[in-house]
């Protein structure tokens, strides 16, 4: 039973990443560097992706740097929490997201009863999920993004990606 329930856990995050992967390739190169909005969404997500992957999340670093936003510190179109170091690449952004995505995949395939319930507790913050919950927790929050990104979409383009029902791999 535990395993069918990773194998589906896997199925559909990965779907989800799958789709926020679909939506940066869809973004014309031309608007890249231009409407930011679009940028600053998908590193944001990309970010706590990988964040919420590490266990503890005292470990966390990211290969594409930031600097933690204050009120003296917001760029124009910035999320408002994580600020890029630089405007990274498209490349830059999805080479970032297949990192993170075999993480997921590895974080998910390792996982046993015992350590789905350990706790993922962010230091200093209000966060304190079992290792499962913040699995779902992640998910829903590249879904969330993933949506943004697909409105930006077809506003600039009159155009998004298509539904990705379940991740093609397996664990």
């Amino acid at each position: 039973m535990f395993q069918e329930l990773k194998e589906s856990v896997w199925k559909q995050f990965g779907a989800s990443i799958d789709m926020l992967k679909n939506a940066i390739i869809l973004w014309p190169d031309e608007y890249w560097y231009t409407d930011k909005k679009f940028f600053y969404n998908a590193y944001h997500c990309l970010v706590f992706l990988d964040y919420y992957l590490t266990h503890p999340p005292s470990n966390f670093s990211s290969p594409l740097p930031f600097t933690i936003a204050t009120s003296d510190l917001i760029a124009d179109e910035a999320i408002g929490d994580v600020i890029p170091d630089r405007i990274y690449s498209k490349k830059e952004l999805l080479d970032y997201l297949h990192y993170s995505r075999e993480k997921c995949q590895r974080l998910i395939a390792g996982l046993t009863e015992e350590k789905s319930t350990e706790r993922w507790i962010e230091e200093g913050g209000d966060m304190n999920y079992s290792v499962l919950e913040i699995l779902f927790y992640n998910m829903r929050h590249v879904q969330h993004h993933t949506a943004q990104l697909n409105l930006l979409l077809r506003e600039a383009i009159h155009k998004t990606p298509g539904w990705v029902e379940r991740a093609e791999d397996n664990l």
